[in-house]
């Protein structure tokens, strides 16, 4: 963080927690719950993964979990001393970019939701969402990360503007692709639901189940919170370091942590493993009469190919 008070290694009368980047001292408790939380659902979600052996799920889940861990991490530094540099480039480079892995399990979903209830009613073949969207999230991803870099290591303010800038244009991207799934996955809703009557016996069991239900809310949900963080962020961002917005601990408890600690949990408690069983990589689901063999393989899921 340069400036004039790069020798400042605490809190002092001259080395005042308001002249750092945040305005404050990160509360530990917020801090050490959110870190039992998603330490405790990356547990989870590698035992769920070995288990279901939904391979690009549970990675994008656990990559995204312990992303979320080591930013919060960085605030407990800088709970300790709010002049660390290092805590700050960890919570600054680690927590802009681990909800897009989030994201990213959610995009893995929707292709096997569009094979399940009816490729004829898509927009798209089914294989492009996958590739799609994860391809835009990658790009949101190494905009993100590329922006983090920059500003974590910054020995200028207008290169830590430049840092800045990027982190913003990777989450106005991360939203704009958030915005354009939604609109094709409702419009696969739609199309689907007016043609509910052709629905397959296991389909329009699979559809009245409690599990496929809790599992498509729980998916409902992760994208609104992911989404409300996302636009936090621009608004964040966009005012410039040490704005009112970034200064402001409560809303960032709120609309940064809590938000992402509801999609995940969310995510974790209504895996697909056992909620939406057509996304197990396993061919021993072909038995349950929903989707065939040729259905099942799926790169994102499996190692054989599509």
């Amino acid at each position: 963080m340069p400036g004039p008070y790069d020798d400042c290694v605490d809190v002092t009368d001259f080395c005042v927690v308001s002249e750092t980047i945040y305005g404050y001292r990160p509360s530990l408790g917020a801090t050490s719950f959110f870190i039992a939380i998603f330490a405790a659902c990356m547990g989870i979600q590698t035992f769920q993964g070995i288990r279901w052996r939904n391979w690009f799920y549970t990675a994008a889940m656990t990559i995204g979990c312990l992303g979320e861990v080591v930013g919060y991490a960085g605030r407990v530094l800088l709970n300790k001393n709010p002049w660390d540099n290092i805590g700050f480039q960890m919570q600054i480079c680690c927590l802009i970019i681990a909800p897009s892995f989030f994201a990213a399990a959610i995009y893995l979903t929707l292709k096997h939701i569009v094979l399940t209830f009816g490729p004829e009613h898509s927009r798209l073949v089914p294989k492009w969402y996958t590739w799609i969207f994860i391809g835009c999230d990658l790009f949101s991803l190494i905009l993100q990360g590329a922006g983090g870099g920059v500003a974590a290591s910054a020995e200028s303010q207008s290169t830590q503007d430049v840092g800045s800038n990027l982190m913003l244009a990777g989450i106005v991207w991360q939203v704009f692709t958030l915005i354009v799934f939604a609109a094709l996955a409702g419009d696969f809703i739609l199309r689907a639901n007016r043609a509910r009557s052709n629905l397959t016996v296991a389909a329009s069991e699979l559809l009245r189940s409690t599990k496929f239900q809790l599992f498509f809310g729980g998916l409902v949900t992760a994208y609104v919170t992911i989404l409300v963080r996302c636009v936090y962020r621009i608004a964040e961002l966009a005012g410039g370091w040490k704005n009112d917005i970034m200064q402001n601990e409560a809303e960032f408890t709120v609309l940064e942590g809590v938000v992402i600690v509801v999609a995940v949990l969310c995510l974790t408690a209504f895996h697909p493993g056992y909620c939406f069983p057509q996304m197990q990589s396993s061919n021993k689901i072909a038995s349950n009469g929903v989707m065939g063999d040729k259905d099942i393989s799926d790169p994102e899921m499996t190692s054989q190919s599509v």
